[in-house]
């Protein structure tokens, strides 16, 4: 279906174009044209012949501009390459049956111009003795008896000064002084250099029409019916355009020394380009909006057929991405292995593949961690990746082709040789079907093609190959046997981990970026912990989407020795699962204050949107969270609750005196990236219980 934006231009089109015909083309005259058009269905492919005129008309022109600058001095016909041979050949069949009409029209075109009759009348001949053509035909016959004319003309006047025959018919014609005054005439040239170059626009665009495809595009509706109502009209002025440059040709002949200065024949010429320059103009606008019909229409039909495909059982996955990755079973080698050379479809036959679907704006941290499951934990595991990226072609530059490029070289798996082979059927599919929108998304396809999760991405970050075969299925049953523990929280994030937690340490992670309180924070904890004898390990996680930030805040921890740090990708990683379990629960619970998994990560993440620091420790299987100012609080009024830590142990003591602490004020904020789905309408406040309200906010945080 056509959009409003294009209706719009359709209806613009049609008013200026109604102008543009109708200012000298009365509805008379109109009715005098269509007369002459009694068609008799005879279906002719002029291209061949249109290459043979245009290769005829484009040396002729070159050949006039060259001796009009070189006042008559020269020739020009080798540099210019012959015509391909089989363009010729084509052309040569064709014109077997149709070389009388082209005689006959050369010839009615000599005749009516010699006696300088009226070009209107003349025009009218001509379309007569073509009744029986469409109107493609009409022209390109017409144009093809102007080319015979003109360049048996043009042949005499070059070969005349070589030849004796032809300096005998030159005579004869008395055409010998008008390369000699060739500078003199360049105004006229230059006029009919234009009017021709104008003349062969038009009738190609005409001819293009004609090879619209009609399953397509109806001829009964616009924009196609538009066209059809001005191809006459073209039709017309590109013949009578004809006639008016054999008539300027003609009379050239016979002037020998009385050459004229005079520039109103060349204004004729002239006001004939720009009409039928106009003219080509408003053909080609209705022309693009063919094509962009029919783009529709093909795009609608390859989206229904991705969706027919998808939803019917195959025998293995070969069919389902031949069509994601615009591949024919003639040429599947669009792909580009992990070597980056192109191989065949079948190399992914059979196999699990994971569909990496991005724009260009995926981040190195995400590759490098997809990199390390694929190449080096995978164990038994075995599936393939493939990248789809999915771009804006219209605004495709070198810029996006360099980040293309190095984003490709970059992925140690498959990848397409451009991203122009995903067609657009395939992106709308991507978008309405698998909620793709910006951030980048893992769909997976068992060996017969059938998708098992439409977005794997956050089981690869929770749980890593473990997930395999990374299906709904499996999602639901690793989420049964998780709980809320230190483990699940860090994964493989602190190498140290396994051994504090042997040595029975309490473990701290804590986050912000504020260097005050973090100073304040650790040194305080780390006192606190010697008075209590007890063993403590702080590891300091950042803040999400804070890089610059954050390493700075690093480099001052680092320098006096506060805690234990992460590189950027652990750090970006931390919070990338955080993120993940929030999406990958939300699908898998129904509830939010039930489920003590989802509710502790949307606690954690609440905390980071917060402008202050936060802290959560770990005991064995003890926990306890709170927000930086109440923490250091605890911390610092440690003889407060010193007897019970000392009774109870550390992580049960805090924990019973936070919650002493009643705020009198709290604003807790739960910042999550814009995606489509998976986000729960309600979700209740870590600190007071209460249902949070929902807002948007939009970002753009530049370091």
């Amino acid at each position: 279906m056509a959009t409003q934006g294009s209706h719009s231009q359709q209806q613009l089109m049609r008013s200026s174009e109604r102008r543009m015909f109708s200012a000298s083309d009365d509805s008379a005259m109109m009715k005098q044209i269509q007369s002459t058009h009694s068609p008799d269905g005879r279906s002719i492919d002029v291209k061949p012949i249109l290459r043979i005129i245009d290769n005829v008309l484009h040396r002729l022109t070159l050949n006039i501009d060259h001796h009009a600058l070189n006042g008559g001095q020269g020739h020009m016909d080798d540099a210019i390459d012959d015509m391909p041979s089989s363009a010729a050949m084509d052309g040569n069949s064709m014109l077997d049956a149709l070389a009388y009409v082209i005689h006959k029209i050369s010839c009615e075109i000599s005749c009516k111009c010699s006696g300088g009759g009226d070009a209107h009348a003349t025009t009218m001949v001509l379309l007569n003795t073509l009744s029986s053509y469409s109107w493609d035909v009409k022209v390109v016959l017409t144009l093809a008896a102007f080319a015979v004319n003109f360049g048996e003309f043009w042949l005499i006047l070059q070969l005349c000064t070589t030849n004796s025959l032809a300096k005998s018919v030159a005579l004869l014609k008395q055409l010998p002084d008008i390369l000699e005054y060739s500078h003199t005439l360049k105004p006229h040239f230059d006029a009919l250099h234009k009017l021709i170059k104008a003349m062969m626009e038009v009738t190609k665009c005409i001819v293009e029409f004609t090879e619209l495809p009609s399953q397509y595009i109806s001829s009964d509706v616009p924009p196609m019916s538009v066209a059809i109502a001005h191809i006459p009209t073209a039709a017309y002025w590109t013949i009578r355009s004809v006639v008016a440059c054999a008539a300027q040709i003609t009379s050239l002949v016979g002037m020998r020394h009385e050459f004229s200065t005079s520039t109103s024949e060349a204004w004729e010429l002239s006001s004939l380009a720009h009409k039928v320059s106009s003219i080509h103009e408003h053909l080609q606008k209705i022309l693009h909006l063919c094509h962009q019909h029919i783009d529709e229409k093909m795009q609608t039909e390859a989206y229904e057929g991705l969706k027919h495909t998808f939803g019917m059982p195959q025998l293995d996955n070969s069919k389902i991405l031949l069509k994601i990755f615009s591949l024919s079973k003639e040429d599947p080698h669009s792909l580009l292995g992990p070597d980056k050379t192109k191989v065949h479809i079948d190399m992914l036959r059979r196999k699990h593949v994971l569909l990496l679907i991005s724009d260009l704006d995926i981040i190195q941290d995400e590759i490098q961690v997809l990199e390390a499951l694929y190449k080096y934990e995978r164990g038994d595991v075995n599936y393939e990746i493939i990248w789809l990226p999915i771009v804006d072609r219209s605004a495709w530059n070198d810029g996006y082709q360099q980040r293309f490029s190095s984003l490709q070289s970059m992925m140690p798996w498959y990848t397409v040789s451009h991203p122009s082979i995903i067609e657009p059927a395939v992106v709308k599919y991507t978008r309405e079907v698998w909620n793709f929108v910006k951030k980048p998304i893992v769909v997976t396809l068992d060996p017969q093609g059938k998708v098992t999760c439409p977005n794997a991405l956050n089981m690869l970050w929770i749980w890593g190959n473990v997930a395999f075969p990374f299906t709904t299925e499996k999602e639901a049953s690793l989420w049964k046997a998780e709980a809320w523990t230190l483990e699940l929280l860090v994964d493989g994030l602190e190498p140290n981990l396994p051994n504090w937690m042997r040595q029975e340490k309490v473990i701290c992670l804590y986050g912000g970026e504020d260097i005050e309180w973090i100073t304040s924070f650790t040194c305080a904890t780390r006192n606190l912990a010697q008075v209590l004898g007890i063993g403590l390990e702080m590891v300091y996680v950042g803040k999400n989407n804070a890089k610059e930030r954050v390493k700075r805040i690093i480099g001052s921890i680092n320098e006096r020795q506060l805690s234990h740090t992460w590189q950027d990708t652990n750090i970006w990683f931390f919070w990338k699962r955080l993120e993940s379990m929030l999406f990958s629960k939300t699908r898998h619970s129904a509830t939010n204050e039930a489920d003590v998994i989802k509710q502790e990560v949307m606690t954690l993440l609440g905390y980071d949107g917060s402008e202050q620091g936060w802290a959560v420790f770990f005991s064995g299987t003890e926990m306890v969270r709170a927000k930086g100012d109440k923490t250091l609080n605890a911390i610092q009024s440690f003889e407060q609750w010193e007897g019970f830590a000392r009774e109870l142990g550390f992580v049960s003591a805090i924990r019973g005196h936070l919650e002493t602490i009643v705020d009198e004020h709290h604003c807790t904020r739960l910042i999550l990236p814009g995606i489509s789905g998976g986000i729960a309408e309600r979700v209740v406040c870590a600190e007071c219980g209460r249902p949070m309200e929902m807002y948007f906010m939009y970002r753009c945080c530049v370091e």
